[in-house]
């Protein structure tokens, strides 16, 4: 069971590892530091203390991850200061790192099923019907897609302006 590739992608060798929007990916949220401090902005925590406490890393390790993260552009440095105390700042989600949170709940979904010998500890529900919510792979039309029916190709945007950036650049 797997994805169809069209045209030229058929051919593994054809696709560079550079290009894939996975790896890209993978560059900024492909360690366990960066998607639990995701995580625990999707749960609230803003500051500093409260992810290395919650995760369980070293000041170092989160200091790292969240600059990583900040400087993606997923999540927002902002100051604040508590009476008597000096400036520090809390770090929040931005659209981008909002619109990751399929990805994580996928994570989460799959962990759930593969890897807790048993009921999971914690429940994904929507707020106001207390019903499930889980992730799953549809069309535009709304039609759920099983791996299988999955066809990846190349996006004619993506030759199109890798072509015009090539014309420019040359």
């Amino acid at each position: 069971m797997s994805a169809v590739l069209e045209g030229r992608l058929s051919d593994l060798s054809s696709w560079k590892p550079e290009e894939c929007s996975i790896a890209k990916a993978m560059d900024i949220v492909g360690t366990r530091s960066a998607i639990l401090i995701l995580r625990e902005c999707y749960y609230g925590t803003t500051r500093f203390d409260g992810f290395a406490a919650r995760i369980g890393i070293t000041d170092a390790a989160a200091s790292s991850a969240l600059r990583k993260l900040v400087d993606a552009g997923l999540l927002e440095k902002r100051p604040y200061q508590e009476e008597g105390k000096r400036t520090r700042h809390e770090y929040v989600l931005t659209a981008m790192g909002s619109d990751l949170l399929p990805a994580v709940i996928a994570l989460w979904q799959w962990g759930d099923a593969y890897l807790q010998g048993g009921p999971a500890p914690l429940e994904r529900v929507e707020d106001s019907t207390g019903e499930p919510v889980h992730v799953e792979l549809r069309s535009a039309s709304g039609n759920q897609v099983p791996l299988e029916n999955v066809r990846v190709r190349l996006n004619d945007d993506w030759r199109r302006a890798r072509r015009e950036r090539a014309r420019t650049e040359g």
